[in-house]
C-alpha cells in the first residue's frame, strides 16, 4: 500500500485534453490527494483564486488562455504568489522552458508524463510523499 500526502494536500491540474487529466487526476487520487480540475486557462485562474491549492500542473497549449498568462494572472495574487505552478507542456525545447519560467512557474514538466518526474515534482513541492509510485 501506497503512503499517502499530508492531510488536506490539493492540486489543480489544469489540462483540456481528457485522457491526460484523467491520467494525472488517477495517479494523484491514488497518492492520496484531492484533485482539482481545470479544462482551460480562465477556469484554472479562477479555481486557483477561490481554492488555494497547494500545487498546480498546469498544461500551456489552453483555450481561451494559455498556461502563460493564466500563470501570469495567478501570481498576481498575494495568496497565490508562493503556490509551486509546473508547467507541462509537449514542445520540449529551451525557449518554452525559459518563457514557462518567466511567466512564474517553477518548474517545467515536457509531456508525455513521466511518472518518476511526477513523483520528484510531489517530493519535491508538497512533503509528506515518501514513497515511489504503485
Amino acid at each position: 500500500m501506497a503512503e499517502t500526502n499530508s492531510p488536506g494536500q490539493t492540486v489543480l491540474v489544469v489540462e483540456d485534453y481528457d485522457d491526460n487529466r484523467l491520467m494525472l487526476k488517477t495517479l494523484l487520487e491514488r497518492r492520496g490527494y484531492s484533485v482539482l480540475e481545470a479544462v482551460n486557462g480562465e477556469e484554472a485562474v479562477e479555481m486557483a483564486q477561490r481554492e488555494h491549492p497547494d500545487l498546480i500542473l498546469m498544461d500551456i497549449n489552453l483555450p481561451l488562455l494559455d498556461g502563460f498568462v493564466a500563470t501570469q494572472y495567478i501570481r498576481q495574487h498575494e495568496d497565490l504568489r508562493d503556490t509551486p505552478i509546473v508547467a507541462l507542456t509537449a514542445y520540449g525545447n529551451n525557449q518554452s522552458r525559459e518563457v514557462a519560467l518567466a511567466a512564474g512557474c517553477n518548474d517545467y514538466l515536457e509531456k508525455p508524463v513521466n511518472f518518476a518526474q511526477v513523483e520528484r515534482l510531489l517530493k519535491h513541492y508538497l512533503p509528506g510523499v515518501n514513497s515511489p509510485l504503485t
